[in-house]
């Protein structure tokens, strides 16, 4: 259904983003963010499942800025291999990455108002997003790791946001989550029974009945703040 195109930052650095529309006249624009294993064929699925419910999706590689091409399974040595990437992209000179989430806003933005949604590190910077971004209309991070810190949790959001945890998760404690609804009670905060990484079906995570009910949250959120 999709294809990767290359889109350009402000600051001129050009990055591949996946983009999928759908068959008739877009509902808006959503900008999906990857994990710490690349746009693999997962976040690829994500992107073509929400182009089915009428969204003009744009994934871009948050990964190109410190290595390209980057497409990680999730065994152990995955991980490791993501996490070492995430920590190089967190470590460059701000804006970062954000600037490349800023053009894939843009590109976005042609199907209508844009919202973004995001997984693990994507949520984290979904997050980052939602207080620091213009042309955003709702954004939705899925266990986004980090953002329940102190200082993550001090950001102000600029649009509405549905925040989705698990219970089980030990990258995001539930005393966490919970000083997080204390600190931003305008966000949306669903907590699921399930574990980190529960939205994918390619991990052993994987929980189908979580997965469905976060999905159908997202889409009716998406509906109220994008049409």
């Amino acid at each position: 259904m999709g294809a990767f195109i290359d889109l350009t930052a402000a600051d001129g650095f050009t990055f591949p983003a996946y983009t999928a529309a759908p068959s008739g006249t877009p509902k808006g624009g959503l900008v999906v963010l990857q994990e710490i294993f690349g746009v693999n064929s997962h976040i690829r699925s994500v992107a073509d499942g929400y182009a089915a419910e009428g969204y003009f999706v744009v994934a871009p590689s948050t990964f190109h800025r410190v290595q390209a091409g980057v497409e990680l399974g999730y065994a152990e040595a995955d991980m490791k291999a993501g996490f070492e990437l995430k920590t190089a992209v967190e470590s460059l000179p701000a804006p970062g990455v954000l600037a490349d989430i800023q053009a894939a806003i843009a590109h976005a933005a042609s199907a209508g108002k844009v919202g973004v949604l995001g997984y693990c590190w994507g949520g984290l910077l979904t997050w980052r997003s939602a207080c620091l971004l213009p042309g955003l209309s709702a954004a939705v991070p899925f266990y986004g790791g980090g953002m329940t810190t102190e200082a993550e949790a001090a950001r102000v959001p600029q649009v509405p946001v549905m925040a989705h945890f698990g219970d089980q998760d030990h990258w995001i404690p539930l005393d966490t989550v919970q000083a997080f609804q204390r600190a931003q009670p305008g966000v949306e905060v669903h907590v699921y029974a399930a574990n980190h990484g529960f939205n994918c079906d390619q991990r052993g995570s994987y929980d189908a009945p979580a997965a469905k009910l976060a999905r159908e949250r997202t889409l009716a959120f998406l509906a109220r703040h994008l049409g």
